[in-house]
């Protein structure tokens, strides 16, 4: 069955991921466009990363389209998933549909289904695409394909509208003259000639890693967490670049090495580029994150006179936010951000610009700006811990959770908050939040303290909590 999780369809490449799936998966998605009333385009961006058979998936799905009276544009090149989003806008397209499994092992693919504002389709629109397939799937849907990848379609380089927009965004003047020396980690991804080409031509040295086509990722997840920034942080540690910047498999999602050596989290950042597009550039707007996303974004828009918007995970939520009023920055946890004026979606290119430039602009590292803001704000501690559950004991434990507790261990709770999961608002916003994986016997449990010492005692008190 064709399932959408928060970010698309993904599957293991032969077993669930086959051609004849995603040729009954877009199939679907022709359905669904086809009930639009009056729809102003009947074009369909197509795009898909660097993993296996990405360019003959996203063939096979525009021949479907074709078929059904679209007219689909292939990307030229492997293509980042927030570049395929701001195409869908700058082309008009009806919609846009992009092969990739994002930072999922090399054995996964996946097929992410953008709408005509280039925003992730919400879940209304996901289902129906599910019932499609299901209906189609009971019918005996079947499709006369061509032979693999002898399909043809007209291709487009998305490459210069995607630049001439990030010009408005960024103010590469002032990274020119800062001269920076940047370590760029591509993890083998979508990335390679956006962010190292952009950094270069706006005059920073750049020490590029892992550039090149390797559908493996070098044997890792091509994930930017601290695991997959090790290698720049140790260049950086070394003395030989002050910042290192990284990006996932299909550039949404990003990393950042401060100056020492040091990972940030993606919390960090979010509340960073707050500060940043609040105080130094005079943005106005508000600011919008995810339940489970550091109250340090809260903390900084207080003290910036800053309104926040909580919402349920998943960048679609956010994305739709951001196109209803005015938004300075929205992100999650997991490592997305996008600013006012930019794509309803997560954009990593944009975000490790936008470090490069508070970097530029203050002209200190950003531990640094980090620890002027905590002399203000104070600190926060946040962790995520992913718990097994026996799937057997799963409802029952989820049903503990929501049942409204008490305390956590020794901590009082203030305020429950049911929007995603279970989220324990605690005294001197502490907090934490329990999510359920929907394709996995995990219990995901977020930690917010405002100390080292508070953070162990929530830690050990929700690890009881779920034994």
């Amino acid at each position: 069955m064709i399932k959408f999780g928060t970010s698309g369809w993904r599957g293991l490449i032969a077993r669930d991921f086959t051609f004849d799936n995603v040729r009954l998966a877009t199939q679907a998605i022709a359905d669904y466009l086809s009930t639009l009333s009056e729809p102003k385009s009947r074009t369909v961006i197509m795009g898909y990363d660097t993993r296996f058979l990405g360019r003959e998936f996203s063939l096979a799905a525009a021949e479907v389209l074709e078929r059904n009276g679209f007219t689909p544009l292939l990307c030229d090149r492997d293509t980042p998933t927030p570049v395929i989003a701001h195409t869908i806008r700058v082309r008009k397209a009806i919609g846009g549909i992009n092969m990739t499994a994002s930072h999922n092992p090399a054995e996964y693919q996946g097929l992410k289904f953008s709408t005509s504002n280039g925003a992730p389709a919400h879940p209304e629109v996901t289902r129906q695409i599910e019932a499609n397939a299901a209906r189609r799937l009971a019918e005996n849907w079947s499709f006369d394909a061509a032979v693999v990848g002898t399909f043809s379609c007209k291709t487009i380089n998305p490459q210069p509208a995607y630049f001439k927009q990030l010009r408005k965004l960024v103010d590469f003047d002032v990274i020119r003259k800062a001269r920076l020396k940047v370590a760029v980690e591509l993890m083998y991804g979508t990335g390679h000639g956006y962010l190292d080409r952009l950094l270069t031509e706006a005059g920073a040295k750049v020490t590029v890693f892992h550039n090149e086509l390797n559908p493996l990722f070098g044997g890792h997840h091509p994930e930017p967490n601290a695991e997959g920034m090790a290698e720049a942080s140790r260049f950086v540690r070394s003395g030989k670049a002050q910042l290192g910047l990284g990006l996932d498999g299909d550039a949404d999602r990003f990393g950042i090495v401060d100056k020492d050596g040091t990972w940030l989290t993606p919390n960090q950042v979010l509340a960073l580029a707050l500060y940043h597009l609040r105080k130094n550039r005079k943005w106005t707007g508000a600011v919008v994150r995810t339940v489970p996303t550091s109250h340090q974004v809260d903390a900084v828009a207080e003290l910036l006179g800053v309104k926040v918007h909580e919402t349920p995970v998943g960048f679609k939520y956010i994305g739709a936010l951001m196109e209803s009023e005015p938004i300075i920055v929205g992100g999650e946890e997991s490592g997305g951000l996008s600013v006012k004026g930019h794509v309803p979606e997560k954009d990593g290119i944009l975000a490790c610009l936008l470090m490069a430039e508070l970097v530029a602009a203050e002209g200190k590292s950003l531990g640094r700006i980090l620890k002027d803001l905590e002399k203000q704000i104070g600190e926060f501690h946040t962790e995520r811990i992913n718990l097994r559950i026996q799937p057997d004991t799963k409802e029952a434990l989820l049903a503990k959770l929501g049942s409204g507790l008490a305390s956590i261990g020794s901590f009082k709770v203030e305020k429950f908050i049911t929007t995603d999961g279970y989220k324990y608002l605690l005294p001197n916003r502490e907090w934490v939040a329990f999510r359920a994986s929907g394709t996995e016997p995990l219990i995901r449990c977020y930690i917010e303290a405002r100390s080292e010492t508070n953070l162990r005692k929530l830690r050990s008190a929700c690890r009881a909590l779920l034994s």
